[in-house]
């Protein structure tokens, strides 16, 4: 699905350079689940934004679906990261005053989705959640945990074959943050691709392998053990 090879990114401000991104290489198999973690300022949410294609490289070469991003007008970017892509955020990004349902339907809007299959799409993704009874209720209204699987569900709807996750158990509580996970498992264990930002261990022990980052390079990657398989846990 993805293929990055010797990724750079290179910011420049007046006559200054900064390299976010030092030559980053590996790829991701469809229906992976992979964390990518470290420090403040390793370049973390750098590559991030350009795994999603919200930026482009400055060095490189990023292949999706082996399609070279070089290759692809922004237009063409934007209309993929609507259909193969869903993301979901630290911050949740929901419209207070609108409810769940119609924060869910978000994407839809911006997609060739028929108006007819949209309510089906969006009951069936705040089914998946748990939060059927709270479809009509106003995000205001909500708790963090709410709101984070209310964040889910709008990554969802549209059906995307690669789920973005950053940083999205930042803002929870310790119970919160494991209900978030537990979802984010259940829907690789669907065939999803999962790509998950995170500084902290324990969540991305959730993944099936971790790519660690430091000063713009690949430090480690290694396959683990998931932590819902490990003896004990998540019980």
């Amino acid at each position: 699905m993805i293929e990055l090879q010797d990724l750079k990114k290179e910011y420049f401000e007046e006559d200054v350079s900064t390299e976010a991104l030092r030559g980053i290489t590996f790829s991701i198999k469809e229906g992976e689940f992979v964390s990518i973690m470290g420090p403040s300022g390793s370049g973390k949410s750098t590559l991030l934004h350009i795994l999603s294609f919200l930026d482009r490289p400055t060095g490189g070469s990023y292949k999706f679906y082996d399609k070279s991003i070089d290759d692809l007008t922004d237009q063409e970017l934007a209309r993929i990261r609507n259909k193969d892509m869903g993301f979901v955020f630290q911050s949740f990004n929901l419209l207070s005053k609108l409810t769940v349902y119609d924060n869910v339907e978000i994407p839809l809007l911006y997609s060739d989705i028929p108006s007819a299959k949209r309510k089906s799409l969006v009951e069936e993704a705040v089914k998946s959640v748990g939060l059927e009874e709270k479809i009509h209720t106003e995000a205001a209204r909500l708790s963090g945990g709410q709101k984070q699987r209310v964040a889910i569900a709008r990554a969802l709807v549209t059906g995307p074959n690669v789920i973005f996750a950053d940083e999205p158990t930042g803002n929870l509580d310790s119970q919160s943050g494991l209900q978030v996970m537990k979802i984010l498992e259940s829907l690789h264990q669907k065939g999803r691709t999962v790509i998950l930002v995170t500084h902290e261990t324990q969540t991305a022990e959730f993944a099936n392998r971790i790519i660690k980052i430091k000063d713009g390079r690949v430090e480690s990657d290694q396959s683990i053990t998931p932590i819902h398989l490990m003896e004990g846990n998540l019980k």
